[in-house]
């Protein structure tokens, strides 16, 4: 059994079901990418697994612990941390206080916040150096960057990382990701939604495909980088029938 597991999850936004049943597990130590197109129902799963979405059936287990009953900060208190989509930084925050916040279940241990600021300040100089710069002066690649320090500051043992890339010049791709793999190196399991499938298969060990909110192909990503309908759909390589 993996670290985290969902099993036949269905999630509805009122008469209209987004995600249709789908069974999907992370294992301690991986980072997992989670592939499909607008509205497949990618954002869905990473919200129902952090407690701001419901399921109407279905299991979401991590370890013997059943997250689907559970309210979002009690998930957040037993290891999982969520870095949504378009960053969502307190722009009206300084970086420091943004990062504070994050550490929400650190509140009562002064010295454990900044023990967990200076491990994202040895990930993100660039943080650092702007540490009393409000956040919504940064430029886009710095809020991804606060962002996914944000999330870390709870200690997580699984980070969820909602399309790290997106609006970023090729160049901060780079960079974001190298630092995504780097804090997998630390120990820190990742469940990865990204639209870049190119960087997304290249950085996972495994990848789901999630089309209009089923999984219509998984496997390891070395595997699903040479399959055609993947190479066809999400890498851009047309004509890929028959590819290697």
């Amino acid at each position: 059994m993996g670290l985290l597991e969902l099993r036949d999850v269905h999630i509805a936004y009122g008469n209209v079901e987004a995600v249709k049943g789908i069974d999907l597990s992370v294992n301690d130590g991986e980072i997992v990418t989670l592939l499909g197109a607008n509205g497949a129902g990618k954002t869905t799963t990473l919200r129902a697994i952090s407690g701001l979405l419901r399921p109407q059936s279905g299991s979401i287990q991590f370890g013997d612990l059943k997250l689907e009953v559970m309210p979002a900060h009690r998930i957040v208190e037993l290891g999982i941390s969520h870095v949504p989509e378009g960053r969502k930084v307190f722009g009206t925050l300084t970086v420091e206080e943004n990062l504070n916040l994050g550490a929400y279940k650190h509140r009562n241990d002064s010295a454990r916040v900044r023990t967990e600021r200076e491990r994202v300040y040895a990930l993100f100089p660039r943080l650092e150096e702007r540490r009393i710069q409000l956040a919504g002066t940064l430029s886009g690649g710095e809020q991804q960057m606060l962002a996914i320090g944000r999330g870390l500051m709870a200690a997580p043992k699984v980070l969820l990382l909602d399309e790290p890339s997106l609006g970023l010049a090729p160049k901060l791709v780079q960079e974001i990701f190298r630092t995504i793999c780097e804090i997998n190196r630390q120990g820190v399991t990742i469940l990865l939604v990204e639209q870049n499938a190119r960087i997304a298969l290249r950085v996972a060990e495994r990848a789901y495909v999630l089309e209009t909110g089923r999984i219509a192909l998984s496997g390891k990503s070395c595997d699903l980088r040479r399959d055609p309908r993947v190479q066809q759909a999400y890498l851009g390589i047309k004509d890929a029938v028959g590819v290697s």
